[in-house]
């Protein structure tokens, strides 16, 4: 049988870091590649207790169909939530229940791109929302970042390039993968060139709640007068990355087109998980939660820090981080850093090509991203040793 794919997939590749995944099952190879949060911060004692009352009291209305919109509860929770914390929603703006905020990019992209259209974004970028985008055989601009975030001289010259770019795609806290976070002053300067240049921006902001370090620095979206943001939040991060909670809030002529995409693709977000992140926001001390989230990954970053400056510096150097789950390291000019990757996993360490994160794989790229997050202290310990003595052996 020959297979005949669409044109829309038919030229995707598999994600360069599930890939590595591969390497990574394998438990003789510590893993420095993934993504996940740390397994100690899953709320699990209360998430049993929610769902051991649930399914006794009102099982009914976990097990059900609901609305696409989302668990009516949850939404009210989380506006209200939304604009006493960050000020985020305006009478113009509506907020729905999404399947993770991965959901978000594939929902605003299919809601506003036609093919052909084109997407800013930063480069390097997340790798899965970069797939989402070219899934719709979009063509993506790419802006290179800064230490405080996109270039924004770069970034106009891509929008005047670019009359059919559609939006602006950041991650503006702790990015994926760099752990660059954008000042305060480029996040007013990307709203202005949004507005003045009549183009949205998508605001993927899954890393802003582990901020352990450093001043907090108000979300694009907090200063959109105008409906130019489609902001995207996820419990992931937070709660349970398993539980396929995230959430937009978007102009509410952009939602109602999200929904009705929403609706031809999963009906609506596990009301399960919508109701169990109802009730740990409503009934457990959520701020406290948070708190401890920060303190164990203030702890873990640091440990993960003073690592690389015994074992890696000055060879590799890397961005100091204040959040987030990732850092991103940088071979110097004349390593070859794919086979320095290729070396790391026979050595029995995994960590992602930073090349993985680009707009076009082919550019040229010293950097490869490591998360300390999952890995335990001592798995951390041993993989940079090994990343160490490997540095020490091909870098001159």
């Amino acid at each position: 049988m020959e297979y005949k794919f669409s044109e829309r997939v038919k030229n995707l590749k598999p994600s360069a870091i599930r890939e590595i995944f591969k390497y990574a099952a394998d438990p003789t190879v510590i893993s420095l590649s993934a993504g996940n949060p740390s397994p100690e911060t899953f709320p699990t004692k209360e998430i049993a207790e929610i769902s051991a009352k649930l399914l006794a009291n009102n099982p009914i209305s976990a097990l059900q169909y609901s609305f696409t919109e989302g668990y009516t509860p949850l939404r009210n929770r989380l506006k209200k939530y939304m604009k006493e914390t960050h000020n985020i929603g305006r009478d113009l703006d509506e907020l729905v229940i999404t399947s993770g905020a991965q959901q978000v990019m594939d929902l605003s992209t299919k809601a506003l791109c036609n093919e052909g259209d084109v997407i800013i974004c930063e480069s390097p970028s997340f790798i899965g929302s970069l797939n989402s985008f070219r899934s719709y055989n979009v063509r993506l601009h790419g802006v290179k970042m800064d230490s405080d975030g996109m270039n924004i001289e770069e970034l106009e010259r891509a929008i005047q390039a670019e009359p059919n770019a559609r939006f602006i795609y950041t991650i503006p806290n702790f990015q994926n993968p760099t752990g660059i976070t954008m000042s305060l002053e480029k996040r007013k300067a990307v709203y202005e060139l949004a507005k003045k240049y009549s183009i949205m921006i998508l605001e993927d902001n899954p890393y802003g709640d582990l901020r352990f370090e450093g001043e907090y620095i108000p979300p694009i979206k907090s200063f959109d007068e105008d409906g130019l943001v489609i902001y995207a939040g996820t419990f992931s991060k937070v709660l349970s990355p398993g539980m396929r909670v995230g959430y937009v809030i978007a102009p509410s002529p952009v939602v109602q087109k999200i929904i009705v995409c929403k609706q031809g693709s999963d009906v609506h977000t596990n009301i399960w998980s919508q109701i169990i992140a109802d009730e740990f926001m409503g009934n457990y001390d959520f701020d406290a939660h948070l708190q401890m989230l920060r303190s164990v990954y203030r702890e873990k970053a640091k440990f993960t820090m003073d690592l690389l400056d015994k074992h890696l510096m000055p060879k590799v150097t890397y961005n100091k981080i204040g959040g987030g789950l990732f850092i991103w390291c940088h071979l110097p000019e004349g390593t070859d850093m794919l086979d320095f990757c290729k070396q790391a996993v026979l050595r029995k360490v995994c960590v992602v090509p930073g090349n993985a994160f680009l707009i076009n794989e082919a550019e040229h790229c010293q950097a490869f991203r490591i998360n300390y997050s999952t890995p335990t202290n001592e798995q951390l310990e041993k993989g940079i040793v090994l990343l160490g003595e490997l540095a020490k052996d091909i870098i001159k």
